[in-house]
């Protein structure tokens, strides 16, 4: 078996959304990804392209198909400036993940490295479920796979109506807003959603209407903003705090 130039077209047309929404599939680059995706959805990988060298180093429990080729090859597949020997195809949304009390929403974040930060955020501090408007940044975009560092396996991600869910949910409704209760004295409960909003208009005025309680994050120095991937690990970091 060897990679075809139909199959280089079909996994250079992935890097783009319209297609990897067409084909439901995604590309996730090097060593890292790929033991995440092995260890939290390895039913997730459709197949697996290394170089030579990269191929000793799949982790064993990695059953995927594997092709070995070239770098001249794999650079044609490649997203990055400097690939890192290993490309796999993966179906979107495949998630373990069980526990749901405590979900971060999403509303317009469009950065992909303030995306991907979040989720890695959220995995670290046991934000499994992500809720995202339809116009949030692709998390399946390349930059955001990345910059995740293998944590898209380890959250359930959904691009859903938000109204919808804010009006049905019975979880107690967070939001971050310059004239909330401070973080550091507001009640966190267990079961919660908390919105951050878009980096330059915050969160919509339609959802904040489902808001709550607001929640700010004091200034203790200068300055006129947080960037709101640190803004969110800020208030996460909290809510974990509280429940240990």
């Amino acid at each position: 078996m060897s990679l075809t130039k139909s199959d280089i077209k079909f996994i250079q047309s992935l890097h783009r959304k319209k297609f990897r929404d067409e084909h439901q599939q995604f590309i996730i680059e090097g060593h890292k990804l790929l033991e995440e995706a092995c260890s939290y959805a390895p039913e997730s990988i459709i197949q697996l392209y290394a170089t030579p060298d990269a191929f000793e180093k799949i982790p064993k429990e990695c059953t995927a198909s594997t092709l070995i080729i070239e770098q001249k090859q794999l650079n044609q597949l490649s997203t990055l400036q400097h690939p890192q020997g290993i490309l796999a195809l993966c179906k979107p949304g495949i998630s373990s993940v069980q526990n749901d009390d405590k979900i971060l929403v999403l509303d317009g974040i469009q950065d992909p490295g303030n995306m991907g930060t979040l989720l890695r955020t959220a995995a670290w501090f046991g934000f499994y479920h992500v809720k995202c408007s339809h116009d949030t940044v692709d998390v399946y975009n390349p930059k955001v796979v990345q910059s995740t560092m293998g944590a898209i396996f380890q959250v359930a991600i959904e691009y859903i109506d938000l109204a919808t869910f804010l009006s049905e949910t019975d979880h107690k409704i967070y939001g971050t807003l310059l004239n909330g209760t401070t973080i550091y004295s507001a009640e966190l409960v267990q079961k919660s959603c908390v919105i951050l909003g878009n980096e330059g208009n915050g969160i919509r005025t339609e959802h904040q209407s489902f808001i709550q309680e607001a929640l700010t994050i004091p200034r203790f120095g200068e300055g006129e903003s947080l960037n709101v991937a640190i803004a969110g690990g800020i208030v996460m970091s909290e809510f974990a705090r509280r429940q240990r």
